[in-house]
């Protein structure tokens, strides 16, 4: 199993490099370089994610197929759809837009209920805190009597958005979070959101494995597009548009 180790000055090899599941590691394209805004903008304009645990050197992928969500497929279930009800005429809860940005990342590294943390680590946390400073990473928090209850964090680079995690403390928080982010994204004409990884919760929401060419022929339009400018949380009526089963919370 061969990929190539890249020094801070190095490109990323075609995407098509990537290792398949015979290799025993599918996506897998590349390891090294450093976790800078620079670089991770190189990254995610071409496709590729780091994603790597905590003693391991940084590793790259460009998974195929890539998991997705298309904004106008997010499914509402109808508890969902019952809360967010709640959160728009309770003054109790709050949904606020890049507040709490990297408490919204330790949230998301933090241990969960039915496992360890996440592959978060402080380097991580550094390098998407400095794509935040440049108005590339956002947050979209939900808070509760004036406590973070649940957010969900990616990065947006022209009309596309990156989803990286999200996090509940409070049963549905991710998703209100998430509902009111892809309600301001397709506000924008922010058609696409990558998942990165295919899971059964992103399933549940209306995400769905696309190829990988196809999600890179999307991108390199989209990344050229303006960027967003001004990330305030929008109504959401317009994402409560697909109705699924109830599920329980997860993120």
């Amino acid at each position: 199993m061969n990929i190539p180790w890249l020094d801070h000055h190095d490109a990323f090899p075609d995407v098509e490099q990537a290792l398949t599941e015979t290799d025993g590691a599918a996506g897998l394209l590349a390891a090294g370089a450093d976790l800078s805004p620079q670089r991770l903008l190189e990254a995610y304009r071409q496709g590729i994610f780091p994603w790597f645990s905590e003693g391991q050197p940084i590793l790259w992928w460009s998974t195929d197929p890539r998991m997705v969500l298309q904004t106008a497929h997010f499914v509402v279930s109808d508890s969902l759809k019952k809360t967010l009800r709640k959160v728009s005429r309770d003054s109790r809860w709050e949904v606020r837009f890049d507040c709490a940005f990297e408490q919204v990342m330790r949230a998301c590294a933090a241990p969960r209920r039915d496992g360890p943390g996440t592959w978060i680590s402080e380097e991580i946390v550094a390098g998407y805190c400095g794509l935040h400073r440049l108005g590339y990473a956002h947050s979209s928090e939900v808070w509760l009597d004036g406590e973070l209850v649940g957010g969900a964090y990616g990065v947006s680079i022209g009309r596309m958005f990156y989803g990286e995690s999200m996090f509940a403390r409070v049963t549905d928080a991710s998703k209100i979070a998430l509902a009111y982010l892809v309600g301001f994204l397709k506000s924008h004409a922010v058609s696409m959101i990558d998942c990165q990884q295919e899971t059964a919760h992103l399933a549940s929401l209306g995400a769905a494995p696309i190829r990988r060419a196809a999600f890179i022929e999307h991108l390199r339009d989209a990344v050229t597009q303006p960027q967003i400018e001004h990330w305030a949380p929008v109504n959401v009526s317009s994402v409560v548009t697909r109705t699924g089963p109830n599920d329980d919370d997860a993120s």
